[in-house]
């Protein structure tokens, strides 16, 4: 009768070992992390952890693939079905968004940026995994706008920035300078006030 409960156990691990690793890269940091501290915090072994990752750059790439890629293909999803203004779309973006500033994965890229210098590694897989499919996410929302009449004509790509950097912003100072500071940002004030001002900037030219 243990045998399945064992199994259910076994199962679970890797899943309970991924989420404790972003709890600790968001409180410590990835130079910081030990995969002993994860271990503990996941409740095994030291010795288990490394059956499941050997490395903590492997784990890391399992905290992204796990807990940061299913964010972007849901994204993905809900643009390629949806029929309405690309405008939605780039308020839908900024929503799911606000959803994440409230979990540990917006600590992710601050990380990344924090860190690239001294792990590479972290940052260009990071770059290739996550970022270059957003960009393409959303320079294909700009490029559906532009179509459809909806958005002026544009340099997309140098565009494209214009829409990721306050939500970047308000990543970095969450996970930052926020915790050491008085000054704050009301994210879904921000987040309102910047898609509305980018979208009159996108608007058609008026004949």
């Amino acid at each position: 009768m243990t045998a399945p409960t064992r199994s259910r156990r076994k199962d679970a691990r890797p899943g309970e070992i991924v989420a404790a690793a972003l709890a600790s890269f968001a409180d410590r940091g990835y130079a910081a992390t030990k995969l002993e501290d994860v271990a503990a915090a996941a409740g095994i072994s030291k010795g288990t952890i490394y059956l499941y990752f050997p490395t903590k750059e492997d784990l890391f790439r399992a905290v992204v693939r796990q807990a940061v890629l299913p964010n972007v293909e849901a994204a993905e999803s809900d643009i390629a079905s949806h029929t309405g203004p690309s405008a939605d779309l780039l308020r839908m973006l900024a929503q799911r968004f606000l959803r994440l500033l409230d979990s540990d994965l917006t600590a992710i890229p601050k990380l990344v940026v924090a860190e690239s210098g001294n792990f590479p590694a972290i940052a260009q897989f990071y770059a290739d995994a996550v970022l270059r499919r957003a960009f393409t996410l959303i320079e294909g929302i700009l490029i559906r706008g532009i179509e459809r009449g909806e958005f002026r004509q544009m340099d997309v790509h140098a565009t494209l920035p214009l829409f990721a950097g306050p939500f970047l912003l308000l990543a970095l100072w969450k996970h930052s300078l926020g915790r050491h500071t008085d000054l704050h940002f009301d994210p879904r004030a921000v987040a309102e006030a910047h898609i509305e001002t980018l979208l009159r900037g996108l608007a058609p030219d008026k004949p």
